[in-house]
């Protein structure tokens, strides 16, 4: 890890997989990567897609080398890595029809990215249909209950650590347009 930067504690990436449970065979996106050892712990796991998303030039170099420290279990075509901005992934993944069952992200603290993130996740569509997003925040930044289709779970709190879990749910039907549950 890149001095300076605040990495995912071992109790806190713990939680996280408890959180998530069996997510073999699942895509996973992490932003604000760092050195990408949540990521690199859900491929462990064995997601099916693993997408790691940095622009610090420093983390970056540090993913690359925990990437190939890991190559014989990590096999390349399963794992990516964008050095772009949260913000510019997001919206080039949705240009190119990008969804992910699991969305793990750790911005920086102090600095409303958490929010910010997760509007712009609202306006671009990159989690999949019952899909989860984690995010990793400090304790007094105020996340909403929910953004478009994104909504607040569950919280869980660790000292200054908060895990806030969303999930994607349909947006609800329009019953005036004749938009009617199968079921009734």
């Amino acid at each position: 890890m890149p001095a300076g930067m605040r990495p995912t504690q071992n109790k806190e990436r713990k939680a996280i997989f408890d959180i998530l449970g069996d997510i073999g065979g699942l895509s996973f996106l992490e932003l604000f990567a760092g050195s990408g050892a949540v990521g690199l712990e859900a491929a462990s796991r064995g997601v099916k897609e693993l997408v790691l998303v940095e622009h610090n030039r420093n983390c970056l170099a540090a993913v690359r080398r925990n990437i190939a420290a890991l190559k014989p279990q990590l096999k390349p075509q399963d794992c990516s890595v964008y050095p772009f901005e949260a913000e510019r992934a997001i919206v080039m993944l949705h240009s190119r029809k990008r969804v992910f069952d699991i969305i793990f992200m750790d911005p920086p603290y102090y600095r409303d990215a958490a929010k910010k993130t997760l509007q712009i996740m609202g306006a671009y569509d990159i989690v999949a249909r019952n899909g989860l997003v984690v995010v990793q925040h400090f304790k007094k930044d105020t996340l909403p209950d929910a953004l478009g289709d994104l909504h607040l779970l569950r919280q869980f709190h660790y000292g200054d650590t908060v895990l806030s879990v969303y999930r994607k749910k349909e947006q609800a039907k329009d019953v005036s347009k004749g938009d009617l549950p199968r079921q009734l």
